[in-house]
């Protein structure tokens, strides 16, 4: 790999260094929305943004925005970017990765004096993980112009809703409307992101194009029961919200096997209400996450899931209540877009692999309003969301080549 895209590389991984030890846990990299550390990140991400000569604004869901302006009449904008929010205990790559790539893409535009038929805007969105609202793409969505209202009354585990996370970081919820970019005036948008998947690793190629999105839906259930003492109330007369969840939990993992991987169920979170040894729960709620590339196939799951566990319930006296937090159905890239980067990939020299990506990303709630493409990134092991997540400045350096090329050569044909 030529030095120079080795030299940029470096300096992307140093800078994910730096991030990576701004954590609201001393103990792990956790920046989450709207806490101590995510604010003190969005400072440090737009003066790089202002190093690389960007003209940036912090809006008012706390998207770190940066924008290269081009000189041509009436010109569109690409967005290029990811998010900058983690999941507890994380990696340093995910999301991020794709924000300092962004952010070298344009300081080398702007160095090296070329201009675009296109304005450039690089966004790091705040809140894609959904960790502390349980609801994913909530920056991309201001963004966008497609944010429900109603979540702004959404809880955290503390009690605080969004709207008051939002004004905590210095945002107005009655202003979040004028941060869209009107949809007329997009071009499209690109995201640089690790696979979080083993392909790219065992076939030992750095990059991929990516094809498509899985659907996803996130839900949460809750089981009212009885508490009771552990000590009295016979195993025949109990009414155990935990047992109950605990079967519909086992219901859903071997539905999901069932379907060979087509449908992927996750558990992830767990809460009984006032649990103590000695008391039988009486109310304990989990969170679903499941995902299909099909979306047929995850219609049809959500349903079955819902049937059984209302069954399982019923059997045991137990009453469950449902809550659906987020629904995306699956997001094809677009054609022409994706045909562009396959291309650049191609003229460095790479073999073209098409990658379905389960995972969601900011790409899904862009897709409503313009055409989407995405470019994986070699991990190490397909590890993510875990603090073995790496990757090689080769693979990062030769990602920046096919991206100076496909924003450079490509973007300008659609």
């Amino acid at each position: 790999m030529e030095a120079q895209y080795s030299d940029r590389a470096d300096i992307i991984l140093q800078r994910a260094d730096i991030l990576a030890a701004i954590s609201d846990d001393a103990t792990c990299i956790s920046r989450i929305f709207g806490t101590k550390a995510f604010v003190k990140s969005l400072a440090l991400i737009e003066s790089w943004m202002q190093k690389a000569g960007m003209q940036t604004k912090v809006d008012q869901v706390g998207n770190v925005r940066g924008r290269l302006l081009s000189t041509h009449a009436a010109a569109k904008t690409l967005v290029v970017g990811s998010h900058f929010d983690t999941v507890n205990n994380a990696g340093k790559y995910d999301g991020i990765l794709g924000v300092l790539i962004a952010i070298d893409l344009v300081e080398q535009l702007v160095e090296n004096k070329i201009e675009l038929p296109f304005n450039i805007e690089v966004v790091a969105f705040s809140d894609e993980e959904g960790v502390r609202f349980h609801t994913t793409y909530l920056g991309s969505k201001v963004l966008t112009g497609t944010l429900n209202k109603d979540w702004l009354g959404f809880t955290d585990d503390a009690g605080l809703t969004i709207a008051q996370v939002i004004e905590q970081i210095g945002g107005n919820c009655d202003q979040l409307q004028t941060d869209a970019i009107p949809k007329e005036e997009w071009l499209g948008y690109f995201e640089v992101h690790i696979e979080q998947g083993p392909v790219l690793w065992r076939e030992q190629i750095p990059v991929a194009v990516v094809s498509s999105i899985a659907g996803q839906q996130r839900l949460e259930f809750t089981f009212y029961g009885e508490a009771g003492h552990a000590g009295t109330v016979p195993m025949n007369m109990r009414l155990d919200a935990l047992t109950c969840a605990a079967e519909c939990i086992v219901f859903i993992e071997s539905y999901a096997k069932s379907t060979k991987s087509e449908v992927l169920a996750t558990v992830g979170k767990l809460h009984i209400e006032n649990a103590a040894t000695n008391v039988i729960p009486g109310k304990v709620a989990f969170s679903l996450d499941i995902r299909s590339g099909n979306e047929g196939l995850l219609k049809k799951a959500v349903e079955e899931i819902h049937k059984s566990l209302s069954e399982i319930a019923g059997k045991r006296y137990i009453k469950i209540e449902t809550r659906t937090l987020m629904e995306m159905a699956p997001v094809h890239c677009d054609s022409q877009l994706t045909l562009g980067l396959a291309e650049a990939i191609q003229e460095c020299n790479c073999p073209l692999i098409s990658l379905t990506s389960g995972a969601g990303h900011d790409a899904v709630a862009i897709s409503q309003v313009a055409p989407v493409s995405m470019l994986f990134v070699r991990c190490f092991e397909g590890i993510s969301h875990n603090p073995l997540e790496n990757v090689e400045v080769e693979d990062v350096a030769f990602a920046i080549k096919v991206a100076d090329r496909f924003l450079r050569e490509k973007v300008s044909r659609v």
